[in-house]
C-alpha cells in the first residue's frame, strides 16, 4: 500500500489500520475528550457517556489502556478508587482528533446534502 509517495509494507498498514480502528472507535473518541480535562473514575465517565454500556465502556477503556492512551491508577480503600488519566501519547492523539472535529464541524452541511442526495438516488432507482 502507498501512502502518498511512501511504500508501506502490509504489516505497517495492520498496524496501522489497528490503531486508528481504536481512536477513531465513537467511546474512544468520547472517553479521551473527557480525559483530556481531568481524570475520571469510572462511574464518572459513565453518567458523562450515559448512552455506553458498562461493559463497553469497561473494554474501551482496557483497549485505551493497552494501546498507551491511558493509565488506570488503583488507589486502595474502602471501596477501592480506580482513576483514569490520559498519558503522554493520548493527551498528543487530541491534536489529530480535534483536527478531525473541526473538520467535521465545518463540513457537516455538505455531508447531510450528500447523504440526502445519494438516498433521493438511491430511492429513484
Amino acid at each position: 500500500m502507498k501512502l502518498g509517495h511512501i511504500e508501506l509494507p502490509s504489516a505497517t498498514c495492520r498496524a496501522v489500520g489497528q490503531v486508528l480502528a481504536r481512536i477513531g472507535d465513537k467511546w474512544s473518541v468520547l472517553v479521551i475528550i473527557l480525559l483530556s480535562h481531568r481524570s475520571h473514575r469510572f462511574n464518572e465517565l459513565r453518567r458523562e457517556i450515559p448512552v455506553v454500556s458498562q461493559k463497553m465502556l469497561t473494554t474501551t477503556l482496557r483497549g485505551l489502556e493497552r494501546d498507551g492512551f491511558v493509565t488506570r491508577t488503583v488507589t486502595p480503600s474502602i471501596p477501592p478508587r480506580v482513576d483514569y488519566a490520559l498519558t503522554d501519547l493520548g493527551r498528543d492523539v487530541l491534536v489529530p482528533l480535534n483536527a478531525v472535529a473541526h473538520w467535521a464541524l465545518e463540513h457537516q452541511e455538505t455531508v447531510l446534502a450528500a447523504r440526502a442526495a445519494y438516498d433521493a438516488r438511491a430511492e429513484a432507482a
